[in-house]
């Protein structure tokens, strides 16, 4: 093994990445070392690469990029005893502090203390990465690779599905990248008894319908309020699921939703905007959970569940593969819209 590695890197503020040469990253008495397999480019990764307002607010450069990543375990700290040696694992991006209130009583997701891999310390758009053990999932050593690198994504798609009780219900998906088209393959999975999508890309919206949505709209040209109005009978909409952030998105989900509805809430907006507060939440009394990340680990051990017991088929997600070198081609396609998840391979 020599010093250096590849990475792709954010040098500093402003758009795009560049290839670099890195040295191998150092790895504590509480960390495995992790020669990397593969990697998928997520929404995240997009607002790093074009730099945008929320970008240039939480990262500081340089730092090598990339958080959704599976490979083998190379070497480990004094301190570790699982995963062994030559393990294939997938990683959880959040690296949470252990001691902090939230961690101690069971909600490290919110831990204020997380640094994100690719975001706050190094990450895994390179041929190694650096991570505390506890954070490398072990895998079958079979685990397709299409699948093993999406399991920390698919981890946002499980959280925000079983936020609430799904069974029976009727279910409006609000934003089908590909967070939201794994939501739409978990719900119908625990059993809702109809899933209705929005999206303003044609191609995802035909993808919808693939992961098992009942109806999948364009969230612009097409009568939204009054197709679902109709489809649920007058009724609305049981729980609402936002992985969008759009402002439009997040109004005609929250319009289409019944007096007392559920909704969990994942999509990030690109800022404050105006929300009728009155009528959306109050009056309506809806039960509204905002989700972050995974719950750390309970969401892990229910996407195994869902992936191994065949309830939920990812092998539809990964569309686009490419190496590493070409991340530029791959970061294009992500950004068209018309793609499920990129894979990179170094």
């Amino acid at each position: 093994m020599t010093d250096t590695m590849r990475a792709v890197v954010k040098p500093a503020p402003g758009p795009g990445f560049e290839m670099r040469r890195v040295p191998i990253p150092a790895i504590g008495p509480a960390d495995v070392l992790v020669r990397v397999r593969a990697a998928s480019i997520c929404g995240t990764d997009l607002h790093v690469y074009r730099w945008d307002p929320w970008a240039a607010s939480r990262v500081h450069p340089p730092v090598v990029v990339g958080h959704e990543v599976c490979g083998d375990v190379v070497d480990r700290g004094s301190m570790v005893t699982t995963p062994n040696i030559g393990e294939f694992v997938s990683l959880e991006s959040h690296v949470i502090c252990n001691t902090c209130a939230f961690c101690r009583t069971g909600q490290g997701h919110i831990c204020q203390n997380t640094r994100l891999i690719g975001i706050d310390r190094d990450g895994g758009f390179a041929e190694f990465i650096s991570i505390p053990a506890q954070n490398a999932w072990p895998n079958p050593p079979d685990l397709p690779l299409e699948i093993a690198v999406l399991q920390e994504n698919f981890g946002n798609a499980v959280h925000t599905a079983f936020a609430f009780d799904l069974r029976a219900k009727k279910v409006l998906v609000t934003g089908c990248g590909p967070v939201g088209l794994m939501t739409i393959a978990v719900a119908r999975a625990t059993g809702a008894r109809a899933i209705y999508a929005t999206d303003i890309s044609r191609f995802r919206i035909e993808f919808a319908r693939r992961m098992g949505a009942d109806l999948a709209l364009h969230a612009a040209d097409d009568p939204v309020l009054d197709v679902v109005r109709q489809a649920t009978d007058g009724e609305g909409v049981d729980v609402l699921l936002e992985m969008s952030g759009s402002p439009a998105a997040i109004d005609q989900g929250f319009a289409l939703l019944k007096p007392g509805g559920d909704a969990a809430l994942l999509g990030v907006a690109p800022g404050a905007f105006p929300f009728d507060w009155n009528h959306h939440i109050v009056f309506k009394a809806a039960h509204v959970m905002g989700i972050s990340g995974r719950r750390l680990w309970q969401t892990w051990y229910q996407g195994r569940g869902l992936i191994r017991s065949g309830a939920v088929d990812l092998s539809p997600m990964v569309t686009d593969h490419f190496s590493l070198e070409d991340f530029h081609d791959a970061f294009e396609r992500m950004a068209s819209g018309d793609s499920g998840k990129v894979m990179l391979t170094p």
